[in-house]
């Protein structure tokens, strides 16, 4: 049986990593580099990455991001770029502005560069490009047909946002561990169209240890300091990398198919992914009939750095039950609900999510 695992081409990481683009630029042949970021990153970081390449003698050319990953937003921004003079794309940003950018690459076949500015999700490895409708909705989910060619986190800049964002790639990391396991047991497909190899899981494993380990003490630390410590460094190196080798090449589950119905809802589709995700993980454990014991370590886990644990801090506070009857039954529809074990209906998932509500609401009180 083939099985395939992905990896970006080149992977940087250390406090002012940036400053190292330059001279990546330029040994890979690159002189008209294209930037997409949005006006808040650009305000806050644009200097960082755009006075280095003027002192190089390069000017890029900048791309507003517009605020939503869609496929009008990626096709109108492509008609900005001049497939005979512009030679990379370097996506510089959140998770939004990092998909747009590979849209953009995909568009015009050209290298990918990306640059996270938060580590609130698992994107910047990845091939995937997930979509979104007018109204905050997942949409669908397109894919390059390669990985980035060079990710590059530069710690220092991450260390300077706010720390919601860095909680939330904890919690979007948190649960490759429990679907990698459950895609792989149900004889699930990763997102190479393949099973996973033991070596993606292993690395869905080791995510989860590492943030068990390093997760909490880097969140503090950044609240107190706002700069990287080893404990910083080894918590992004899970939330981003391995994280991002753990869902591709590992394949997804519950926790990620919920976000279909938890963004439908008009209150819950202003948070972040990796909010929605953390969350959903817990909704899982149930599904996966875990003992109550695990399922209770881990939400208090969540709760500990900073994840909501309850639907009313997503936004649902009176979530009624045809509410989350429509959660269900739009989560059915993600392609990689089957990997679960127990098999899980709309109705199966709806009492998840109530058992996960009221296990939240108990730790709160």
């Amino acid at each position: 049986m083939i099985k395939t695992i992905g990896f970006p081409g080149r992977y940087i990481q250390g406090p002012e990593a940036i400053s190292h683009l330059p001279a990546l630029l330029a040994e890979f042949g690159v002189k008209s580099p294209v930037i997409v970021m949005d006006d808040v990153v650009r305000v806050a970081a644009g200097d960082a990455i755009v006075s280095p390449l003027r002192e190089a003698g390069m000017v890029p050319k900048i791309l507003k991001f517009p605020g939503e990953c869609s496929a009008e937003a990626i096709s109108n921004l492509a008609l900005e770029i001049d497939s005979t003079r512009d030679d990379v794309i370097i996506g510089f940003g959140g998770g939004k502005t990092i998909d747009t950018a590979k849209g953009l690459s995909k568009a015009h076949n050209l290298r990918l560069i990306i640059i996270p500015t938060i580590a609130s999700n698992d994107s910047p490895t990845s091939r995937l490009i997930v979509l979104y409708d007018a109204q905050h909705r997942v949409a669908g989910v397109d894919i390059l047909t390669r990985n980035p060619d060079v990710v590059l986190v530069d710690t220092s800049i991450i260390a300077r946002a706010p720390t919601r964002f860095f909680a939330a790639g904890l919690g979007d990391a948190l649960s490759k561990k429990f679907e990698a396991k459950q895609c792989y047991l149900a004889g699930g497909k990763n997102f190479f169209g393949t099973q996973s190899m033991a070596t993606a899981r292993l690395l869905a494993d080791r995510c989860y240890e590492t943030i068990l380990e390093f997760g909490l003490p880097a969140l503090l630390h950044l609240k107190q300091h706002g700069t990287p410590d080893e404990n910083v460094e080894r918590a992004i190196e899970a939330s981003v990398l391995l994280s991002g080798l753990g869902f591709e090449s590992g394949g997804l589950s519950i926790s990620h198919a919920l976000t279909r119905g938890f963004t439908a809802h008009s209150g819950m589709s202003q948070f972040l992914h990796g909010e929605l995700v953390a969350f959903g993980s817990i909704v899982q454990l149930f599904a996966e009939n875990r003992p109550m014991s695990e399922v209770f370590s881990h939400a208090r886990f969540c709760q500990s750095i900073d994840l909501p644990v309850t639907l009313a801090q997503l936004g649902a506070p009176n979530a009624t039950q045809s509410e989350i009857m429509d959660m269900a039954s739009l989560t059915i529809a993600a392609p990689y609900i089957g990997n679960i074990d127990p098999p899980a209906d709309a109705k199966r998932i709806a009492t998840c999510i109530k058992k996960a509500d009221e296990l939240g609401q108990n730790i709160r009180g």
